[in-house]
């Protein structure tokens, strides 16, 4: 007998992409106050970019997510290395 199954609110193709679009406004209105508020910026002026921080942020995750790929890669064995 098969069991009837419970779908869940994320499970709906339009909830995921109201939650998506919820997702990119909140990361837009982060940014936001950067265009509006007067920073000092200590080393460069680039720091004082609307913007640089979440730039530089995301810049630096793909940054390691390729190098550990690589370092994946260059320290892959074989299946059976340890038999």
């Amino acid at each position: 007998m098969k069991q009837k199954r419970e779908w869940d609110w994320l499970d709906h193709p339009q909830n995921i992409r109201k939650v998506r679009m919820a997702f990119y406004v909140i990361l837009a209105l982060t940014v936001l106050p950067d265009f509006f508020l007067h920073k000092h910026s200590y080393f460069y002026g680039v720091e004082a970019w609307p913007g640089f921080f979440a730039i530089f942020g995301f810049t630096a995750c793909v940054v390691i997510i390729l190098i550990s790929k690589l370092f994946g890669f260059l320290l892959k064995r074989k299946e059976n290395y340890y038999d």
